[in-house]
């Protein structure tokens, strides 16, 4: 199969895109540079919020996320990846905006649960995921039940998440991980970390976790014509 370029439609957050990009790397086979796949970056930190956008009022980030997504098309990215899951409930927008197929990052980590057996899984992501529902819905199909914590566990996430955003990791992540425990204790199999920051607190792996990032990078090798390891 000949290699295929992939493009990151990134900036959110940076380090989120920064992730994504080293988990395409380290996983895919190669003995020499030149063996690796072709990764095309349009790192926009300025399109806007999407919890915003979705839950407040805020301004549309349709725009700059196809933008982006026509710029690395140009550029010569014959596939697209978004290293954001709230961004997938703008997917339908970025599809149309280019003629190369942008990867779904919420499918990709269904069709890996489904295979591991999953049943039950414990979603920690934004606001803006859970309430747009777009997790439950693309989950509804293989049948994967998923638990989201309270309110206040869900507000212990946001503020993590947005002082991973800030490029702060010392923050106390005692409420992420009563989040975390109150997902299990209901009977959770993994913890989805449906936010791209969520992978990057490391204390979180304490935990049986899925990592859409990483389930992401894996269908982007194999799309690209990549060896996976």
């Amino acid at each position: 199969m000949e290699k295929k370029t992939i493009g990151i439609v990134g900036g959110m957050g940076p380090l989120a895109t920064v992730d994504l990009f080293r988990k395409i790397v380290v996983h895919t086979k190669a003995a020499c540079d030149q063996d690796h796949l072709r990764i095309l970056i349009e790192n926009d930190p300025g399109i806007e919020d999407r919890t915003a956008a979705l839950l407040w009022g805020g301004a549309d980030p349709t725009p700059k996320l196809a933008a982006a997504a026509r710029n690395l098309q140009r550029g010569g990215a014959e596939l697209l990846v978004i290293p954001c899951n709230t961004a997938h409930c703008f997917f339908d927008a970025v599809q149309a905006a280019v003629d190369i197929p942008v990867l779904h990052m919420i499918r990709v980590t269904a069709r890996a649960l489904e295979a591991r057996g999953v049943r039950k899984a414990g979603l920690l992501s934004t606001s803006g995921t859970v309430q747009t529902g777009i997790y439950q819905d693309v989950f509804s199909g293989p049948g994967i039940g998923l638990l989201t914590p309270g309110e206040e566990g869900q507000k212990d996430l946001m503020d993590a998440i947005y002082w991973i955003k800030a490029g702060k990791m010392d923050f106390d992540d005692t409420g992420v991980r009563r989040a975390a425990d109150e997902l299990m204790r209901q009977g959770a199999e993994t913890l989805i970390l449906g936010c791209t920051e969520l992978p990057l607190m490391e204390r979180i792996y304490d935990y049986p976790v899925t990592d859409p990032t990483l389930e992401l990078a894996l269908e982007a090798v194999r799309q690209a014509g990549g060896e996976v390891i």
